[in-house]
């Protein structure tokens, strides 16, 4: 593999791209979204003080990477077989590039130009960084998980487009394919973790309030009588007959493994979580974390609550601590975007290298 062909490969593709002025109007279009995002960000996030620069610069990054999905499939979907249907793609293969060289320089391309709209979001991210709170490290590797993701939605437009002769039909499938990611994980997530249920006992007592009457209630444990809480402390409690129910609950720790590959869900999981004081994220990485680990967790066989003998600290785990006691699973969901991505681009060499055994009827050649 030559890297002067591929070089020449890359910046003939950026050259087409960037001729166009609707290239510089969709630019412009995401540029000023975003600035929409940014001050609507700084106005929610007002009240927050010291972690408002981490709550804003994690809302740009999931709307980049939003943008980035509904854009990106359009600019690589049909790098090469629109180049077919232009007769511009055989007087490429009758040179010395390789057809791995032709695939790899537009899966490079269609990369550079997804790129372009994360270079529109660095000042709207600088400007989050500045308010205060950011953390180096989230900086780091939200960023980098960021443009990693771009890049295989680049390599997934650009195989299909190998794959299928029309380039309408490979950018819608490019959409499908990314949708399936994106929101078909979290609808398969919902359905199969509803359908694979398991029974629940709860069991409850209550007091009989019936025994008192008018305003004289009764003191809970731990409360003494006082003029804003006038009970009765009358030692022991009236309390009814304990009651047992049955419910079903979900068992979404089953099917959990599903988000994984959620470009969405990779970005936050793989992202250093920051909490405050109370073990509580302060950004969208960590509550999104905190929800996609909590998934992993099975629900208790059985509950019991005394109203008559209320426990004096709720045990409820806090996210700090979900998130501590789970695993993570964004190298897992990462490794099989890439292994999606690169099937696609072997696949899509297979069909272009050439001389060609087979062509999709009505296929141009040059």
């Amino acid at each position: 593999m030559s890297g002067q062909r591929l070089g020449t490969i890359v910046r003939l593709e950026l050259t087409q791209r960037t001729r166009s002025i609707a290239w510089y109007v969709m630019l412009g279009v995401f540029g000023c979204l975003l600035l929409i995002v940014t001050l609507l960000s700084f106005l929610a996030f007002g009240s927050l003080e010291d972690q408002q620069g981490q709550a804003v610069y994690s809302t740009i990054v999931y709307i980049t990477l939003l943008l980035i999905v509904l854009v990106s499939p359009t600019l690589s979907g049909n790098s090469i077989n629109g180049d077919r249907d232009a007769a511009t793609l055989a007087p490429v293969q009758v040179t010395l590039a390789t057809t791995g060289e032709i695939l790899i320089g537009k899966f490079l391309a269609a990369w550079v130009t997804g790129l372009a709209f994360v270079a529109v979001s660095v000042p709207f991210l600088i400007a989050a960084t500045l308010a205060g709170g950011a953390n180096a490290a989230t900086i780091v590797v939200s960023l980098v998980v960021l443009i990693v993701e771009v890049g295989v939605i680049a390599a997934i437009g650009v195989g299909l487009s190998g794959i299928l002769a029309r380039p309408l039909f490979s950018v819608a499938t490019t959409y499908l394919v990314v949708a399936a990611l994106v929101i078909g994980s979290l609808i398969a997530f919902g359905l199969l973790g509803a359908t694979m249920r398991t029974e629940q006992v709860n069991n409850y007592r209550a007091i009989d309030w019936e025994q008192y009457q008018g305003d004289d209630f009764p003191c809970m444990p731990g409360e003494e009588p006082s003029a804003d809480y006038p009970c009765k402390d009358e030692g022991q409690l009236a309390c009814g007959e304990w009651e047992t129910y049955t419910y079903e609950v979900p068992r979404f720790d089953r099917v959990w493994w599903i988000l994984a590959a959620n470009p969405f869900v990779i970005l936050a999981d793989a992202t250093p979580t920051t909490f405050d004081r109370g073990g509580y994220p302060v950004d969208l990485f960590g509550q999104i974390k905190t929800g996609v680990r909590g998934a992993q967790q099975a629900p208790e066989a059985e509950t019991t609550y005394d109203e008559c003998s209320p426990p004096a600290n709720e045990e409820t785990k806090t996210p700090e601590e979900i998130v501590d006691e789970t695993a993570p699973s964004w190298f897992v969901g990462l490794g099989l975007q890439v292994l999606l991505a690169a099937g696609l681009l072997w696949w899509a060499w297979a069909r272009t290298r050439t001389p060609a055994r087979t062509l999709p009827p009505g296929t141009r050649i040059a």
